[in-house]
C-alpha cells in the first residue's frame, strides 16, 4: 500500500466520498487549511491553550470536507478533473499510468516536502519569514501535483472506461 493509499484508507475516501470530493468547493476550501492551522499554532502565543480549538477545527474540516459538498454537477472543470486525477494516480498499482509523469510527481512531493522543515522551525523560533517560505513551498508543491494530476486523468480516462465515466 502507497503511502497516498494509507491517507485515503485513513481518511475513508470511499467511491462516494471521492464523487463528493470532486465538488470543486471542496477542493477550494481546502487551500486554506495549512495556513490556518499555522496561524493557529502561531497563536500559542497569544492565547496560550486555547489554539488547540481552531486546530482541532481544522482538522475536523479536513475530514468532513470531502463528504460535506454535494457531488457536482459536472466534473469538466480544473479542481474535478485533479481529485479525479488523483484517484488515477492512487489506482496505479492497479492500472499502470505513463511513466513520464512519475519524476514530475516526485519533484512536487518533494517541494511540499521541503516547506515542512521551514513550517516548523519557523513555528518554533516565532520566525514569520520561515513560516512563509515553508508554506509557500507546500502550497507549490501541491498546486503543481493537482496541476499534474489534471494532466494524467486528461491522459488516462480515454483508455478506461471507469476513468471516463467520472467525467460528466
Amino acid at each position: 500500500m502507497t503511502t497516498e493509499q494509507k491517507i485515503a484508507h485513513f481518511f475513508q475516501m470511499t467511491d462516494e466520498v471521492w464523487a463528493h470530493h470532486a465538488n470543486p468547493w471542496s477542493g477550494l476550501t481546502r487551500f486554506p487549511i495549512l495556513p490556518l492551522i499555522i496561524v493557529s499554532i502561531w497563536s500559542l502565543t497569544w492565547i496560550n491553550w486555547c489554539c488547540l480549538i481552531p486546530i482541532i477545527l481544522l482538522i475536523i474540516w479536513t475530514w468532513i470536507n470531502p463528504r460535506i459538498f454535494p457531488k457536482p454537477t459536472s466534473t469538466n472543470n480544473l479542481f474535478s478533473k485533479a481529485v479525479l486525477g488523483e484517484r488515477v494516480w492512487l489506482n496505479r498499482q492497479k492500472i499502470k499510468v505513463p511513466k513520464h509523469h512519475y519524476p514530475v510527481i516526485r519533484i512536487t512531493n518533494l517541494i511540499s516536502l521541503a516547506g515542512l522543515p521551514f513550517c516548523v522551525w519557523g513555528l518554533i523560533q516565532l520566525n514569520i519569514w520561515s513560516t512563509i517560505l515553508g508554506v509557500i513551498l507546500v502550497i507549490l508543491g501541491k498546486t503543481w501535483f493537482l496541476d499534474r494530476m489534471v494532466w494524467l486523468y486528461a491522459e488516462m480516462k480515454d483508455n478506461n472506461s471507469e476513468y471516463s465515466s467520472w467525467l460528466y
